[in-house]
């Protein structure tokens, strides 16, 4: 097994494995995610450090899909949704880009430049 695939398959057990906690969470506390997560933040505690921290992971993913993709519309728009959705959206927006570039991952992280 290549490590692009091997790549592919953790993109797929992070979408799929997130999926499934993000549901039970959901069943468990309702859809209150951005009140607990702001919360956390203004409370100035280590959750809320992680919170911050994981926010600017989200912001810089959804900052690069804007620049490989030269600040197309969509592509702001596909940046907006993987800043929202985190690595549900933004695992299988790589896995999409892998199979696009076959597997090229200098092609994958730096578009056509």
């Amino acid at each position: 097994m290549n490590k692009t695939n091997l790549f592919k398959i953790l993109l797929l057990i992070q979408t799929v494995g997130l999926l499934i906690y993000t549901l039970i969470a959901f069943q468990n506390e309702g859809a209150n995610l951005f009140n607990v997560f702001i919360k956390n933040i203004a409370a100035f505690s280590w959750s809320g450090q992680f919170n911050l921290d994981f926010l600017s992971y989200l912001i810089l993913s959804g900052l690069w899909i804007m620049w490989r993709n030269k600040f197309t519309v969509k592509s702001i728009l596909i940046g907006l949704i993987a800043s929202v959705l985190g690595i549900v959206f933004f695992a299988l927006y790589l896995l999409w880009l892998t199979n696009k570039e076959d597997g090229d991952l200098k092609r994958v992280l730096i578009g056509d430049r």
